[in-house]
């Protein structure tokens, strides 16, 4: 009851506010003058305030969402006569934007002055923003002296500025028919003359700032940090405003015309046009070291306690960095030239693995992947997670040595096996990744050869093959990882041959998977046999315990936070477009096939594993010989029993995943059911032919050695598989295949949504959107 009398007495407020338009007349009133007296000033700050607070209750009322965009008599457009009729009136918000705009320039309020002495005037008119700019950077090399009271000025503006921004929260989520934000077209186009000064001084100031500073510690606790503040909505602001619609017409309160005029399209947005331009390499460089330096903050360690200062807008950070790569194709090349990429990739892989288990972080979970997904499109980027992995910044995973390509795949292996329920649409973009960075990894070690064998052992047992019409993808794309591996850079990857024939039964059973009814049943009994309760996967090896030193374990999020809800993301088939690197290395788009299956399998041209399923290679002893079998020195691979309690919960997640398809016999989606020419129907297309030469090849060698030597010791056998060869031995290489991130209404939607969620939640102290009907998204409680 308390709430609905707030609302009421909200809208009391409002209607009397905006009848006369007080607010925002004061705003402009100010813009014009230049706040030349403290009292002015006073009034700018507290109208900003006061239209912050009120602006979300006309949002959320759809008969008062159209008020700003109605008419105020006597406000001209530029370039009207003043003394025309109503039809060149300027609209409210128009007139609210572009006094934000100035009032963001002006000197001695949000900007240093530049006046030559006591008795000179700086015209607000005629004043060049591009003077002001706030800090160094992209295009501008002087760097103004730090002004505290400028800084919260300045803020006070942006808040207000994201609140009118923010009507897109209380519009439910629609990808069929995007309709571009008013607010945000008009103050990014060029009715904005400051919209180039203003979106460097956003992005200067966002790089340039360092939360460390000089280093001294606790010096976060004795200094309060006003541009901290500045830099939160700075980059709020950046990620709301770059969005960039395909053409279409900005929406505003329906009116006749409007509602005519279908094929006009919506202002250029600038802050993405200049964003797009930026091509220094110095540019690059100073804003990739600069969301580099943000990134890492978090991770930082020190001796004292709690002694260096940690930011908390790291997920608007990745969303900017999407941007920044997805915007302007040569900042991405910049990134991959060198391995200054890798200072991004490990903050997101931290910020991913200490996020598995907190339901409340799934969209960090998706923005990273995203993003690495967005990556590993480019040859480039498989090429630099070579580089040995030597920061050891603190995460919960296993002690390995290696490079970061090894990293990577550790910490994939531990969200997929360790993370929440909701992460289980994921699993085909970590896969995708693993695969299209697989062609370029020059040597894994141990530790990650083992985990993509556990992740093949795990989702290869038959009840999940068959407990949804999907789950057979994730083999196919452990397979193509394996074979791109083996035919581009065995020679440097024998620890992964180690771990393929120590466990070639897994590609044995795969090879006869049973497809008659009898045995498909007998597979999903089992499952339903599996105790629900139990979940995660028990470890045999006590290394496995054996977590990086001063790493904490990954905790669920707290009762009572609170989180957003995500729209879906689009299926890997619908985010990827498949691209085929030819021998120049340039790539070729591959067209799209009829069936989903198809699609996940390496384009040899023959597939038919069973008649490479020698003898030799079925009937290998294992007991005989630790050397191949026993445990590894870093850690071992589950058994069956343990693979049956991971699954419990994961293959729950996944059944969302099923998909009709000519071979699927099913009365609806829900009642799905496996059936032998559905099995038969992928199974003929597993990629296993090249897999199957190698054992045929090598494991009587390896025995051979074995029994000759009396070998025990494993660093013998993969001394003798570093040196081995398989030149002319194995089926002609297949042409590498890339799946490229794909752009889409779908993942447009879900970038909207995940966006906006994050900046809720990021100001709920104090509150702006608090208990008001937002509608693109539901706020749920832990």
């Amino acid at each position: 009851m308390g709430n609905t009398d707030s609302k009421l007495n909200f809208r009391k407020a409002v209607i009397q506010l905006t009848t006369k338009t007080q607010a925002v007349e004061k705003l402009v009133q100010a813009a014009e003058s230049g706040c030349p007296s403290e009292k002015e000033k006073q009034i700018v700050l507290n109208c900003s305030r006061m239209l912050t607070r009120i602006l979300p209750y006309i949002f959320e009322d759809q008969d008062w969402r159209g008020f700003f965009w109605s008419t105020v008599p006597g406000a001209g457009r530029a370039g009207t006569d003043e003394m025309d009729d109503d039809d060149g009136a300027r609209p409210l918000a128009e007139s609210l934007l572009l006094a934000m705009a100035d009032l963001l320039f002006c000197p001695d309020f949000t900007v240093n002055s530049h006046r030559r002495g006591p008795d000179s005037v700086e015209d607000m008119q005629t004043i060049d923003s591009c003077e002001y700019i706030w800090e160094a950077g992209v295009g501008f090399a002087q760097s103004p002296p730090l002004n505290y009271i400028h800084d919260l000025n300045r803020t006070e503006l942006l808040r207000l500025l994201l609140t009118c921004f923010s009507e897109a929260m209380y519009l439910p989520p629609s990808s069929d028919n995007p309709i571009l934000n008013p607010w945000v077209s008009f103050f990014c186009s060029t009715e904005n003359r400051h919209a180039l000064p203003l979106f460097t001084s956003l992005v200067n100031v966002v790089c340039a700032y360092d939360p460390v500073g000089y280093g001294i510690p606790y010096n976060h606790l004795l200094f309060s940090d006003y541009r901290e503040q500045l830099v939160e909505q700075a980059v709020q602001i950046l990620i709301v405003t770059l969005e960039h619609e395909g053409g279409g017409l900005a929406h505003r309160p329906p009116s006749p015309s409007s509602m005519e005029d279908q094929d006009s399209v919506g202002p250029d947005n600038l802050f993405v046009n200049y964003l797009s331009r930026i091509h220094r390499e110095e540019d690059y460089d100073f804003v990739l070291k600069g969301l580099a330096r943000l990134l890492v903050n978090p991770l930082m360690q020190t001796y004292l306690p709690n002694s260096t200062k940690k930011i908390q807008f790291h997920q608007e950070l990745l969303v900017l960095f999407w941007k920044l790569c997805d915007f302007n194709k040569k900042f991405l090349f910049f990134v991959l030239k060198s391995s200054d990429v890798l200072d991004i990739l490990v903050p997101i892989l931290f910020y991913l693995n200490d996020a598995r288990a907190d339901q409340s972080r799934v969209g960090l979970m998706h923005i990273g992947v995203f993003i690495l997904l967005l990556l590993s499109g480019e040859r480039n980027f498989g090429v630099r997670l070579n580089k040995p992995y030597s920061v050891h910044v603190p995460m919960d995973i296993p002690v390995f040595t290696g490079t970061h390509a090894d990293l990577l795949i550790v910490v994939f292996h531990k969200i997929i096996t360790s993370g929440h329920q909701r992460l289980q649409p994921l699993f085909d973009c970590l896969l995708t990744i693993v695969v299209n960075v697989s062609p370029y990894l020059k040597s894994l070690s141990m530790v990650a050869a083992n985990k993509l064998l556990h992740l093949l052992e795990a989702f290869s047992t038959n009840w999940f093959l068959f407990s949804a019409s999907q789950n057979h993808h994730l083999v196919f794309f452990l397979l193509e990882a394996f074979n791109n591996i083996i035919q581009y850079q065995f020679d440097g990857n024998c620890n992964l041959v180690y771990a393929i024939i120590r466990k070639r039964n897994l590609f044995h059973q795969l090879a006869n998977l049973p497809s008659d009814p009898a045995s498909i049943q007998k597979a999903l009994l089992r499952k339903r046999k599996l105790p629900d309760a139990i979940t995660g996967i028990s470890r045999t090896s006590s290394q496995e315990t054996v977590s990086m030193e001063g790493s904490r374990p990954a905790v669920p999020a707290e009762p009572g936070t609170l989180k957003t809800s995500l729209v879906a993301i689009p299926a890997i088939d619908k985010l990827t477009e498949k691209s085929q690197v030819s021998e120049d290395g340039t790539m070729i788009t591959v067209p799209k096939m009829e069936h989903s299956h198809a699609s996940h399998h390496t384009p040899q041209t023959d597939h038919t594993p069973q008649a490479d399923h020698t003898p030799q290679a079925d009937h290998t002893p294992q007991a005989d010989h630790s050397a191949i079998v026993g445990v590894s020195d870093t850690e071992s691979i589950s058994g069956r029993d343990n693979e049956d309690v991971f699954y419990t919960e994961a293959e729950m997640e996944r059944r969302r995943m099923s998909s009709t398809s000519s071979t699927i016999s099913c009365t609806s989606q829900s009642h799905w059911s496996p059936t032998p020419d559905w099995v038969l129907s992928w199974k003929c297309k597993l990629p296993l032919q090249t897999i199957m030469r190698l054992l045929q090849v090598l494991v009587p060698q390896v025995e051979k050695i074995c029994i000759d030597k009396g070998l025990t010791d494993e660093s013998e056998i993969l001394k003798f598989l570093q040196h081995g060869t398989l030149v002319g031995l194995l089926p002609v290489p297949h042409p590498i295949l890339i799946r490229k991130y794909q752009a889409n209404a779908g993942t447009a939607m879900w970038f909207r949504t995940y966006m906006w969620g994050v900046v809720y939640l990021r100001n709920v102290d104090p509150p702006i959107w608090y208990d008001t009907d937002v509608r693109l998204f539901e706020i749920q409680k832990m």
